[in-house]
Protein backbone atom coordinates (compact mmCIF):
# COMPACT_ATOMS: atom_id res chain seq x y z
CA UNK A 1 0.00 0.00 0.00
CA UNK A 2 1.51 3.54 -0.81
CA UNK A 3 2.22 5.88 1.52
CA UNK A 4 -0.03 8.85 1.34
CA UNK A 5 0.14 12.09 2.92
CA UNK A 6 -2.20 15.44 2.65
CA UNK A 7 -0.50 19.21 3.38
CA UNK A 8 -3.52 21.23 4.19
CA UNK A 9 -3.67 25.11 4.96
CA UNK A 10 -0.43 26.25 4.47
CA UNK A 11 0.45 28.90 1.84
CA UNK A 12 2.54 27.84 -0.80
CA UNK A 13 5.44 29.56 -2.35
CA UNK A 14 6.97 27.85 -5.53
CA UNK A 15 9.29 30.03 -7.60
CA UNK A 16 9.59 27.76 -10.09
CA UNK A 17 5.97 27.40 -11.32
CA UNK A 18 5.42 31.31 -10.44
CA UNK A 19 2.98 30.26 -8.11
CA UNK A 20 1.67 31.66 -4.63
CA UNK A 21 -1.23 31.44 -2.60
CA UNK A 22 -3.34 28.33 -0.58
CA UNK A 23 -3.34 24.82 -1.97
CA UNK A 24 -3.97 21.23 -0.69
CA UNK A 25 -0.74 18.97 -1.70
CA UNK A 26 -1.64 15.21 -2.45
CA UNK A 27 1.31 13.00 -2.11
CA UNK A 28 1.26 9.25 -3.00
CA UNK A 29 4.19 7.22 -3.22
CA UNK A 30 7.02 9.75 -2.49
CA UNK A 31 5.40 11.86 -5.67
CA UNK A 32 3.39 15.23 -5.39
CA UNK A 33 -0.23 13.66 -6.85
CA UNK A 34 -1.82 16.42 -6.89
CA UNK A 35 -2.53 20.32 -5.95
CA UNK A 36 -5.90 21.11 -5.06
CA UNK A 37 -6.50 24.66 -4.93
CA UNK A 38 -9.33 25.62 -2.02
CA UNK A 39 -12.48 25.54 -4.02
CA UNK A 40 -11.40 22.57 -5.90
CA UNK A 41 -12.88 18.91 -5.22
CA UNK A 42 -10.52 16.55 -3.06
CA UNK A 43 -8.90 13.13 -5.11
CA UNK A 44 -10.40 10.22 -4.19
CA UNK A 45 -8.40 7.30 -2.55
CA UNK A 46 -6.91 9.94 0.07
CA UNK A 47 -9.81 9.32 3.22
CA UNK A 48 -7.07 7.14 4.58
CA UNK A 49 -4.38 9.47 4.37
CA UNK A 50 -1.78 11.03 6.68
CA UNK A 51 -2.97 14.36 6.98
CA UNK A 52 -0.49 17.71 7.92
CA UNK A 53 -2.50 20.48 9.25
CA UNK A 54 0.13 23.76 7.95
CA UNK A 55 -2.60 25.90 8.82
CA UNK A 56 -0.39 29.54 9.50
CA UNK A 57 2.12 28.32 7.67
CA UNK A 58 4.50 28.95 4.52
CA UNK A 59 5.06 25.75 2.46
CA UNK A 60 8.31 26.34 0.04
CA UNK A 61 10.12 23.28 -2.11
CA UNK A 62 12.89 21.70 -0.27
CA UNK A 63 15.64 24.12 0.00
CA UNK A 64 18.49 23.14 -2.01
CA UNK A 65 21.88 24.98 -0.96
CA UNK A 66 24.33 24.46 -3.74
CA UNK A 67 27.96 24.76 -1.22
CA UNK A 68 28.19 22.45 1.60
CA UNK A 69 31.34 20.81 3.35
CA UNK A 70 30.15 17.42 5.21
CA UNK A 71 34.28 16.93 5.45
CA UNK A 72 33.72 13.11 5.02
CA UNK A 73 36.15 11.20 4.04
CA UNK A 74 38.60 12.37 6.43
CA UNK A 75 37.45 15.13 8.98
CA UNK A 76 34.86 13.52 10.27
CA UNK A 77 35.94 14.68 13.77
CA UNK A 78 34.31 17.73 12.58
CA UNK A 79 31.08 16.61 10.49
CA UNK A 80 30.20 13.39 8.66
CA UNK A 81 27.37 12.63 5.85
CA UNK A 82 25.05 11.41 8.29
CA UNK A 83 25.49 14.47 10.63
CA UNK A 84 25.59 17.06 7.75
CA UNK A 85 22.01 15.43 6.30
CA UNK A 86 20.21 15.77 9.93
CA UNK A 87 21.24 19.92 10.00
CA UNK A 88 20.49 19.96 6.76
CA UNK A 89 16.87 18.59 7.74
CA UNK A 90 16.72 20.62 10.64
CA UNK A 91 17.68 24.12 8.01
CA UNK A 92 14.49 22.69 5.61
CA UNK A 93 16.73 21.31 2.76
CA UNK A 94 16.49 18.38 1.19
CA UNK A 95 19.13 18.71 -1.54
CA UNK A 96 22.81 19.20 -1.26
CA UNK A 97 25.55 20.16 -3.67
CA UNK A 98 28.97 18.91 -1.51
CA UNK A 99 32.26 19.98 -2.08
CA UNK A 100 35.64 18.35 -2.50
CA UNK A 101 38.49 19.39 0.33
CA UNK A 102 38.11 16.45 2.07
CA UNK A 103 40.63 13.40 2.48
CA UNK A 104 40.94 12.03 0.19
CA UNK A 105 40.25 15.08 -1.90
CA UNK A 106 37.27 13.65 -4.88
CA UNK A 107 39.59 13.76 -7.73
CA UNK A 108 39.01 10.06 -8.53
CA UNK A 109 35.89 7.58 -9.01
CA UNK A 110 36.42 5.71 -5.49
CA UNK A 111 35.92 8.68 -3.62
CA UNK A 112 33.30 9.92 -5.36
CA UNK A 113 31.31 6.86 -5.35
CA UNK A 114 31.89 6.46 -1.38
CA UNK A 115 30.07 9.89 -0.94
CA UNK A 116 27.39 9.22 -2.97
CA UNK A 117 26.84 5.69 -1.57
CA UNK A 118 27.15 7.21 2.11
CA UNK A 119 24.70 9.74 0.94
CA UNK A 120 21.86 7.50 -0.13
CA UNK A 121 22.06 6.03 3.89
CA UNK A 122 20.64 9.89 4.24
CA UNK A 123 16.92 10.80 4.08
CA UNK A 124 17.59 13.49 1.86
CA UNK A 125 19.15 13.68 -1.61
CA UNK A 126 23.30 14.22 -1.31
CA UNK A 127 25.45 15.80 -4.02
CA UNK A 128 28.64 15.96 -5.12
CA UNK A 129 31.02 18.20 -7.09
CA UNK A 130 34.02 16.88 -8.16
CA UNK A 131 37.55 18.46 -8.13
CA UNK A 132 38.73 20.66 -10.71
CA UNK A 133 42.78 19.61 -10.49
CA UNK A 134 44.36 16.76 -9.52
CA UNK A 135 44.62 16.80 -5.18
CA UNK A 136 43.74 20.68 -5.19
CA UNK A 137 46.94 21.34 -6.38
CA UNK A 138 45.63 23.56 -9.46
CA UNK A 139 48.29 21.81 -11.87
CA UNK A 140 46.72 19.13 -13.63
CA UNK A 141 42.92 18.36 -14.57
CA UNK A 142 40.83 15.59 -13.11
CA UNK A 143 39.07 12.87 -15.81
CA UNK A 144 36.36 15.32 -15.66
CA UNK A 145 34.52 13.31 -18.49
CA UNK A 146 34.48 10.04 -16.11
CA UNK A 147 33.38 12.07 -13.09
CA UNK A 148 30.50 13.75 -14.83
CA UNK A 149 29.48 9.90 -15.98
CA UNK A 150 29.71 8.92 -12.46
CA UNK A 151 26.97 11.88 -11.57
CA UNK A 152 29.58 14.98 -10.42
CA UNK A 153 27.01 17.70 -11.01
CA UNK A 154 29.91 20.40 -11.17
CA UNK A 155 33.76 20.84 -10.48
CA UNK A 156 35.29 22.97 -8.54
CA UNK A 157 38.17 23.68 -5.69
CA UNK A 158 36.57 25.61 -3.11
CA UNK A 159 39.13 26.61 -1.01
CA UNK A 160 41.66 26.65 -3.32
CA UNK A 161 41.56 29.18 -5.92
CA UNK A 162 42.75 27.89 -9.16
CA UNK A 163 45.61 31.04 -9.80
CA UNK A 164 46.90 29.29 -13.31
CA UNK A 165 44.92 30.98 -15.81
CA UNK A 166 45.61 28.47 -18.59
CA UNK A 167 44.45 25.65 -16.38
CA UNK A 168 41.10 27.48 -15.69
CA UNK A 169 40.78 27.73 -19.15
CA UNK A 170 41.03 24.08 -20.38
CA UNK A 171 38.63 23.43 -17.53
CA UNK A 172 35.99 25.74 -18.88
CA UNK A 173 36.26 24.50 -22.18
CA UNK A 174 35.79 21.13 -20.77
CA UNK A 175 32.90 21.94 -18.13
CA UNK A 176 31.31 23.79 -20.46
CA UNK A 177 31.67 20.85 -23.04
CA UNK A 178 30.23 18.89 -20.43
CA UNK A 179 27.33 21.24 -19.12
CA UNK A 180 28.51 21.00 -16.01
CA UNK A 181 29.33 24.24 -13.83
CA UNK A 182 32.28 25.52 -12.76
CA UNK A 183 32.47 26.89 -8.92
CA UNK A 184 35.60 29.04 -7.91
CA UNK A 185 36.36 30.28 -4.90
CA UNK A 186 37.86 33.56 -5.86
CA UNK A 187 40.83 35.48 -3.51
CA UNK A 188 44.17 35.86 -4.90
CA UNK A 189 46.67 34.45 -2.12
CA UNK A 190 49.37 36.59 -3.37
CA UNK A 191 47.38 39.42 -2.31
CA UNK A 192 46.55 38.24 1.23
CA UNK A 193 48.58 38.50 4.40
CA UNK A 194 46.38 36.50 7.04
CA UNK A 195 43.10 35.09 5.75
CA UNK A 196 39.55 35.28 6.92
CA UNK A 197 40.29 38.71 8.59
CA UNK A 198 39.37 41.66 6.23
CA UNK A 199 41.55 44.22 5.61
CA UNK A 200 40.89 47.55 7.53
CA UNK A 201 38.88 47.44 11.32
CA UNK A 202 39.44 43.86 11.33
CA UNK A 203 42.53 43.56 11.00
CA UNK A 204 43.83 47.05 12.44
CA UNK A 205 42.18 45.41 15.48
CA UNK A 206 44.17 41.93 15.31
CA UNK A 207 46.76 43.85 14.65
CA UNK A 208 47.79 41.79 11.19
CA UNK A 209 47.28 42.61 7.35
CA UNK A 210 44.48 40.79 6.83
CA UNK A 211 42.46 39.91 3.51
CA UNK A 212 41.67 42.89 0.90
CA UNK A 213 38.96 43.11 -1.08
CA UNK A 214 41.32 43.35 -4.21
CA UNK A 215 42.34 39.50 -3.66
CA UNK A 216 38.33 38.44 -4.80
CA UNK A 217 37.89 41.41 -7.22
CA UNK A 218 41.32 40.57 -9.29
CA UNK A 219 40.07 37.08 -9.48
CA UNK A 220 36.85 37.41 -10.48
CA UNK A 221 37.71 40.01 -12.84
CA UNK A 222 39.99 37.55 -14.32
CA UNK A 223 37.39 34.33 -14.06
CA UNK A 224 34.42 36.33 -15.69
CA UNK A 225 36.28 37.37 -18.99
CA UNK A 226 37.31 33.53 -19.41
CA UNK A 227 33.82 32.14 -18.68
CA UNK A 228 32.28 35.03 -21.38
CA UNK A 229 35.04 33.68 -23.73
CA UNK A 230 34.36 29.62 -23.30
CA UNK A 231 30.89 30.02 -22.81
CA UNK A 232 31.40 27.94 -19.36
CA UNK A 233 28.75 27.77 -16.96
CA UNK A 234 30.64 29.88 -14.08
CA UNK A 235 29.12 30.14 -10.19
CA UNK A 236 31.07 32.76 -8.21
CA UNK A 237 31.21 31.74 -4.94
CA UNK A 238 30.12 33.41 -1.59
CA UNK A 239 30.80 37.38 -2.73
CA UNK A 240 32.23 39.21 -0.05
CA UNK A 241 32.35 42.72 -1.67
CA UNK A 242 30.52 45.32 -3.66
CA UNK A 243 32.92 45.87 -6.39
CA UNK A 244 32.74 42.03 -7.25
CA UNK A 245 28.57 42.38 -6.95
CA UNK A 246 29.19 45.55 -9.91
CA UNK A 247 32.05 43.14 -11.67
CA UNK A 248 28.98 40.14 -12.16
CA UNK A 249 26.56 42.56 -13.04
CA UNK A 250 28.16 43.48 -16.20
CA UNK A 251 28.68 40.69 -17.24
CA UNK A 252 25.29 39.20 -16.74
CA UNK A 253 24.08 41.88 -18.45
CA UNK A 254 26.45 41.44 -21.40
CA UNK A 255 25.00 37.90 -21.88
CA UNK A 256 21.20 39.04 -22.43
CA UNK A 257 18.97 36.44 -22.26
CA UNK A 258 21.00 33.04 -21.59
CA UNK A 259 22.30 33.30 -18.80
CA UNK A 260 25.84 31.40 -17.51
CA UNK A 261 27.36 33.32 -15.08
CA UNK A 262 25.88 33.04 -11.63
CA UNK A 263 26.90 34.22 -8.37
CA UNK A 264 26.70 33.00 -4.66
CA UNK A 265 25.52 35.01 -1.37
CA UNK A 266 25.80 32.88 2.30
CA UNK A 267 23.53 34.56 4.60
CA UNK A 268 26.89 35.34 6.79
CA UNK A 269 27.90 37.63 4.29
CA UNK A 270 24.85 39.50 3.75
CA UNK A 271 24.01 39.43 7.64
CA UNK A 272 27.39 40.93 9.29
CA UNK A 273 30.31 42.80 8.96
CA UNK A 274 33.95 42.47 10.25
CA UNK A 275 32.39 43.92 13.61
CA UNK A 276 31.38 40.76 14.00
CA UNK A 277 35.12 38.80 13.52
CA UNK A 278 35.61 42.04 16.52
CA UNK A 279 32.95 40.69 18.74
CA UNK A 280 33.09 36.61 18.44
CA UNK A 281 36.59 35.98 17.45
CA UNK A 282 37.02 32.91 15.15
CA UNK A 283 33.33 31.53 15.21
CA UNK A 284 33.09 34.31 12.42
CA UNK A 285 36.17 34.11 10.59
CA UNK A 286 35.68 32.61 6.90
CA UNK A 287 37.09 32.91 3.62
CA UNK A 288 36.43 35.45 1.84
CA UNK A 289 35.63 37.49 5.25
CA UNK A 290 33.36 39.38 6.67
CA UNK A 291 33.76 43.00 5.30
CA UNK A 292 32.07 46.56 5.27
CA UNK A 293 28.48 47.12 5.84
CA UNK A 294 28.73 49.36 2.73
CA UNK A 295 29.63 45.77 1.03
CA UNK A 296 27.30 43.80 3.11
CA UNK A 297 24.55 46.43 1.75
CA UNK A 298 25.93 45.90 -1.65
CA UNK A 299 25.22 42.13 -1.72
CA UNK A 300 21.99 42.46 -0.58
CA UNK A 301 21.69 44.91 -3.85
CA UNK A 302 22.71 42.18 -5.99
CA UNK A 303 20.29 39.97 -4.80
CA UNK A 304 17.29 42.59 -5.04
CA UNK A 305 17.96 42.61 -8.95
CA UNK A 306 19.42 39.20 -9.14
CA UNK A 307 22.90 39.72 -10.05
CA UNK A 308 23.16 37.54 -7.57
CA UNK A 309 20.85 34.24 -8.04
CA UNK A 310 21.94 32.04 -5.59
CA UNK A 311 22.07 31.63 -1.85
CA UNK A 312 24.52 29.05 -0.39
CA UNK A 313 25.54 28.21 3.03
CA UNK A 314 28.68 27.68 2.65
CA UNK A 315 28.15 25.34 5.59
CA UNK A 316 31.91 24.39 7.03
CA UNK A 317 32.20 22.81 10.08
CA UNK A 318 35.19 22.78 12.75
CA UNK A 319 35.95 21.17 15.88
CA UNK A 320 35.80 23.55 18.90
CA UNK A 321 39.46 22.89 19.54
CA UNK A 322 40.12 24.24 16.22
CA UNK A 323 38.17 27.31 16.56
CA UNK A 324 39.93 28.29 20.19
CA UNK A 325 43.50 27.72 18.70
CA UNK A 326 45.66 31.69 19.13
CA UNK A 327 46.40 33.75 17.73
CA UNK A 328 43.12 34.17 15.77
CA UNK A 329 45.05 33.83 12.66
CA UNK A 330 45.99 30.15 13.27
CA UNK A 331 42.06 29.31 13.36
CA UNK A 332 40.86 27.85 10.26
CA UNK A 333 37.83 29.63 8.25
CA UNK A 334 34.57 28.36 8.30
CA UNK A 335 31.21 28.12 9.90
CA UNK A 336 28.41 26.40 9.98
CA UNK A 337 24.76 27.68 8.26
CA UNK A 338 22.70 25.11 7.31
CA UNK A 339 20.67 25.61 9.98
CA UNK A 340 20.29 29.59 10.35
CA UNK A 341 19.88 30.33 6.60
CA UNK A 342 16.18 30.22 5.92
CA UNK A 343 15.63 32.41 8.90
CA UNK A 344 18.64 34.43 8.24
CA UNK A 345 17.03 34.97 4.28
CA UNK A 346 13.75 35.91 5.74
CA UNK A 347 14.54 38.28 8.42
CA UNK A 348 17.45 40.43 6.50
CA UNK A 349 16.07 40.26 3.22
CA UNK A 350 12.36 39.71 3.27
CA UNK A 351 11.61 41.97 6.42
CA UNK A 352 14.39 44.23 6.61
CA UNK A 353 15.56 44.38 3.12
CA UNK A 354 11.76 44.52 1.64
CA UNK A 355 12.87 41.79 -1.31
CA UNK A 356 9.98 39.53 -2.59
CA UNK A 357 9.57 36.38 -0.84
CA UNK A 358 8.89 34.69 -3.87
CA UNK A 359 12.51 35.64 -5.53
CA UNK A 360 14.24 34.95 -2.27
CA UNK A 361 12.98 31.40 -2.51
CA UNK A 362 13.97 31.34 -5.63
CA UNK A 363 17.27 31.86 -4.77
CA UNK A 364 17.08 28.59 -2.03
CA UNK A 365 15.52 26.32 -4.19
CA UNK A 366 14.37 26.88 -8.51
CA UNK A 367 17.69 28.93 -9.02
CA UNK A 368 20.60 26.23 -7.61
CA UNK A 369 18.79 23.30 -8.84
CA UNK A 370 18.51 24.79 -12.41
CA UNK A 371 22.25 25.85 -12.13
CA UNK A 372 23.39 22.54 -10.90
CA UNK A 373 21.18 20.41 -12.75
CA UNK A 374 19.27 18.65 -10.16
CA UNK A 375 15.99 17.66 -12.43
CA UNK A 376 13.77 16.99 -9.56
CA UNK A 377 14.52 19.86 -7.27
CA UNK A 378 13.60 23.02 -5.89
CA UNK A 379 10.16 23.26 -7.28
CA UNK A 380 6.67 21.48 -6.51
CA UNK A 381 4.97 19.83 -9.22
CA UNK A 382 2.59 17.15 -10.03
CA UNK A 383 4.69 14.47 -11.16
CA UNK A 384 7.31 15.50 -9.23
CA UNK A 385 9.16 15.00 -5.42
CA UNK A 386 7.50 15.45 -2.32
CA UNK A 387 9.91 17.62 -1.10
CA UNK A 388 8.72 20.03 1.29
CA UNK A 389 9.85 23.01 3.59
CA UNK A 390 7.08 24.09 6.46
CA UNK A 391 8.10 27.51 7.66
CA UNK A 392 6.71 29.44 10.24
CA UNK A 393 7.48 33.27 9.50
CA UNK A 394 5.81 34.52 13.46
CA UNK A 395 7.88 32.33 15.09
CA UNK A 396 11.10 33.68 16.81
CA UNK A 397 13.53 31.16 18.58
CA UNK A 398 16.53 31.05 20.36
CA UNK A 399 19.27 29.48 18.20
CA UNK A 400 21.15 27.76 21.27
CA UNK A 401 21.61 24.16 19.74
CA UNK A 402 22.56 22.45 16.61
CA UNK A 403 22.09 19.16 14.74
CA UNK A 404 25.10 19.67 13.25
CA UNK A 405 28.09 17.80 14.49
CA UNK A 406 30.38 21.45 14.87
CA UNK A 407 28.87 24.31 16.70
CA UNK A 408 30.96 27.02 15.08
CA UNK A 409 28.35 29.32 14.58
CA UNK A 410 28.26 33.35 15.39
CA UNK A 411 24.64 33.20 15.67
CA UNK A 412 24.90 30.99 18.57
CA UNK A 413 22.92 32.36 20.82
CA UNK A 414 21.07 34.74 18.78
CA UNK A 415 17.61 35.35 18.81
CA UNK A 416 16.35 33.95 14.82
CA UNK A 417 12.63 34.88 13.45
CA UNK A 418 11.02 32.60 11.46
CA UNK A 419 11.43 28.40 12.00
CA UNK A 420 11.33 25.56 10.19
CA UNK A 421 8.43 23.46 11.15
CA UNK A 422 8.80 20.49 9.32
CA UNK A 423 10.86 19.24 6.57
CA UNK A 424 9.71 16.51 3.93
CA UNK A 425 11.80 14.60 1.34
CA UNK A 426 10.06 12.07 -0.94
CA UNK A 427 6.84 11.98 0.79
CA UNK A 428 8.64 11.34 4.13
CA UNK A 429 8.70 13.62 7.09
CA UNK A 430 12.47 13.58 7.56
CA UNK A 431 11.98 16.64 10.55
CA UNK A 432 9.41 17.90 12.13
CA UNK A 433 10.08 19.98 15.37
Amino acid sequence: MENKLVIFGGYIVNPGASFEGYATIFVKGGIIDRIVLPKEAEPAGYQDADRLDATGLYVFPGLVDAHSHFRDPGFTAKEDILTGASAAMAGGYTDIVLMCNTKPVVDNEETFRYVIEKGKLTPIHIHSCATVSMGLKGQQLTDMDALAKLGAVGFTDDGIPLMDADILRQAMIKSAALGLPISLHEEDKTLIENNGINRGKASEYYGVGGSPKEAEISLIRRDLEIALDTGAILDVQHVSAKESVELIRNAVQKQGGVRTIHAEATPHHFTLTEDALIEKGADAKCNPPLRTEEDRLGIIEGLRDNTIDLIATDHAPHTAEEKAVQPITSAPSGMIGLETALSLSYEKLVLEAGIPLMDVIAKLTVNPAKTYRLENAGTIREGGNADLCLFNPNEEYLADSFASKSKNSPFLGRTMRGRVVATICDGKKVYTR
